[in-house]
């Protein structure tokens, strides 16, 4: 029975380093290096040219590459066990490398073009990067309302944009051709070629794509981009106050502690004292 407590707490204690290994800053850092290692290789596969002089390199270094990652991500799990799966980025950086391992050949063959997914671990390892994500994700539910006010925007203004143009521009021949289109002028696409051919047969069109670019460009996603700021700045407020809390937790813990010393080592002068007295007492008697 003492060999097998033994054998666990040796067990917990090599995890317990593996820990501390894979989240040193040092660790980490080698991650980002090998991640963009593999960026550029990945891209480097995209030229015929190179493919031609260095095409047995360039692959050797990607399966070398994924093989770090896979062991990368079998210290994690060894070392966190079920808290790996419980967070969606150790789970999202097992996914990226799982597709990696998608054969050259066959029906899974088309996911090797996802192995350039192992760029975007960089989220996962980067904090900044992986706060903005964490935000963006966070401002979803507020964009929902945004999305549907541009829904509203865009139908009002295609059909009104089918009723005045359908019959002199194909542009806005039905109401799909006149959705794309202002979703083109909005991306400022070609703006100014599609004005001037509206205005060429209705001088007055500009009253209609003038209000409709103000507010679908400078209002709409300003307010997309306002939702993400405030979104990131909450999640700012709240990991601050997270952290005031663990630190104030931390130092009540340590003046409980401190309280307790002091109590124990009054205790202990009493109780010497005490046998003090009794030494005088049996001295004196």
């Amino acid at each position: 029975m003492q060999e097998v407590l033994t054998g666990e707490d040796a067990a917990d204690t090599l995890r317990a380093r593996i820990a501390r290994l894979v989240l040193s800053t040092g660790f980490q850092r080698l991650v980002i290096v090998l991640i963009l290692l593999n960026a550029v290789t990945l891209g480097l596969e995209t030229s015929d040219s190179v493919m031609a002089a260095w095409g047995g390199l360039l692959y050797a270094v990607d399966r070398v590459l994924l093989i770090l990652f896979t062991i990368e991500i079998g210290l994690r799990i060894y070392a966190f066990r079920a808290r790996f799966f419980r967070d969606p980025w150790g789970l999202f950086d097992f996914l990226v490398v799982l597709v990696s391992w998608a054969p050259d050949s066959g029906p899974l063959s088309v996911f090797r073009a996802l192995r350039i997914l192992r760029v975007l671990r960089l989220i996962s390892i980067v904090p900044s990067l992986r706060n903005v994500v964490e935000a963006m994700l966070g401002a979803l539910p507020g964009m929902g309302s945004i999305v549907l006010l541009m829904l509203l925007i865009y139908y009002v203004f295609a059909v009104m944009a089918v009723k005045l143009f359908g019959g002199v521009m194909e542009e806005f021949s039905d109401l799909g051709a006149a959705f794309f289109t202002l979703f083109q002028l909005m991306a400022m696409d070609d703006f100014g070629n599609v004005v001037r051919k509206a205005m060429e047969a209705k001088p007055w069109a500009w009253l209609f794509f003038f209000p409709f670019t103000i507010i679908a460009t400078f209002v709409v996603l300003n307010l997309f981009i306002g939702v993400i700021v405030e979104s990131i700045q909450t999640l700012r407020e709240q990991r601050g106050a997270a952290s005031t809390a663990t630190m104030q937790a931390a130092a009540d813990a340590a003046r409980t502690e401190a309280h307790l010393d002091s109590q124990v080592l009054l205790a202990e002068i009493r109780a010497l004292r005490d046998e003090v007295q009794a030494l005088r007492a049996e001295r004196r008697g």
